[in-house]
C-alpha cells in the first residue's frame, strides 16, 4: 500500500523522504512512524541510494507529536506518553543515529518538540532561513524526549542546552548555525534546489568511508583517546583496502574527479 503520511522519491543516488501531513504541520502519529520506518528500510536496501534527505511538506518540517490523536492512558484516565516513546520515538532515534548511509535533515520550516531532536539525530542539518528549532516541551509541562536530553547537551554543552529546554524559546536558523546545530542555511526561495545540489554532491563521495567515519564518531562518545586511536587504525585499514581508496588515489594522480562506488 502507498504511504499516506509521507512521500519517498528517488532521484539518482539521492532519496528524499518528505513528511506529508501539511494540514497538521507534519505532526507525527503512529502511522507516520510506521511509514517512516518502512521508507528508511527501503532506502537502506536500495544499493543505488547513497544519501537520504528527510524534509517536510508545506510550511513546517514538523511540529512534533500530534497531541490530537488517541494516546495511551493509565488506570486513572491520564495520558501516558511512555508507550509511544518506547514503541515509536526511541527506535527511530536509534535508527537514525545508526543508519549506514548519510542522512540530511532539511528543515524547510520549524522543527518543534520531538521533531527538533529527530532532526538532530540525523548526520547533517541544513535549514531554510525562515526555519527555526524549538525544544517546546516546557510549554506544555513535559520534558524533552526523542533523545533531546542526550543529543543537545553533547552538541552545545549542558548549560546552553538546559537554557533552551527550560525557556522553550525558538532558535532561528542563523542562530542555530552559529551554535553548531545547523550546518548550512539556504535562502527560502532556493531551498529545494540548494538541498538537492548539496545532497547530490555528498552522494558522489565515498560511501564506505562515510559509513566508517560515522562509526568512528559514534564510538568516540564513549571511547577514551587510546581506544579511539586503536579504532581509527582498525577502520583506516578497512578503508585503505577499499576500491574507493584506490580510485581516490588514481584520480588525484590523474588530476580528475574521483568516481567512487561505495566499496
Amino acid at each position: 500500500m502507498s504511504p499516506t503520511t509521507l512521500r519517498c522519491t528517488v532521484d539518482g543516488p539521492v532519496a528524499t523522504i518528505t513528511l506529508a501531513r501539511p494540514d497538521k504541520m507534519n505532526a507525527f502519529n503512529a502511522t507516520m512512524h510506521a511509514e517512516l520506518r518502512d521508507a528508511l528500510d527501503q532506502c537502506e536496501r536500495d544499493d543505488n541510494v547513497r544519501v537520504v534527505v528527510l524534509t517536510g511538506e508545506g510550511r513546517a518540517f514538523s511540529s512534533g507529536q500530534d497531541l490530537t490523536v488517541d494516546l495511551t492512558r493509565d488506570a486513572q484516565g491520564r495520558l501516558d506518553l511512555g508507550p509511544a516513546l518506547e514503541r515509536d520515538y526511541n527506535p527511530l532515534i536509534l535508527r537514525l543515529s545508526n543508519y549506514p548511509k548519510p542522512i540530511i535533515a532539511a528543515l524547510n520550516g520549524p522543527a518543534v518538540g520531538a521533531s527538533m531532536n529527530i532532526a538532530l539525530a540525523c548526520d547533517i542539518v541544513v535549514a531554510a532561513r525562515s526555519a527555526y528549532l524549538q525544544e517546546a516541551f516546557a510549554k506544555i509541562g513535559l520534558i524533552p524526549d526523542a533523545g533531546g536530553t542526550w543529543i543537545l547537551p553533547r552538541l552545545i554543552g549542558p548549560k546552553l542546552a538546559l537554557a533552551l529546554m527550560l525557556s522553550a524559546e525558538s532558535v532561528p536558523a542563523e542562530e542555530a548555525q552559529r551554535m553548531g546545530l545547523v550546518y548550512k542555511v539556504f535562502e527560502d526561495s532556493s531551498f529545494a534546489v540548494d538541498v538537492a545540489a548539496f545532497a547530490s554532491k555528498l552522494a558522489a563521495g565515498p560511501g564506505l568511508s562515510y559509513r566508517l567515519t560515522k562509526q568512528a564518531v559514534a564510538q568516540s562518545l564513549s571511547n577514551d583517546l587510546e581506544a579511539q586511536l586503536k579504532l581509527e587504525a582498525k577502520l583506516q585499514s578497512e578503508a585503505g583496502s577499499s576500491d574507493d581508496f584506490m580510485e581516490g588515489v588514481a584520480a588525484f594522480r590523474e588530476k580528475r574527479s574521483p568516481r567512487f562506488q561505495g566499496r
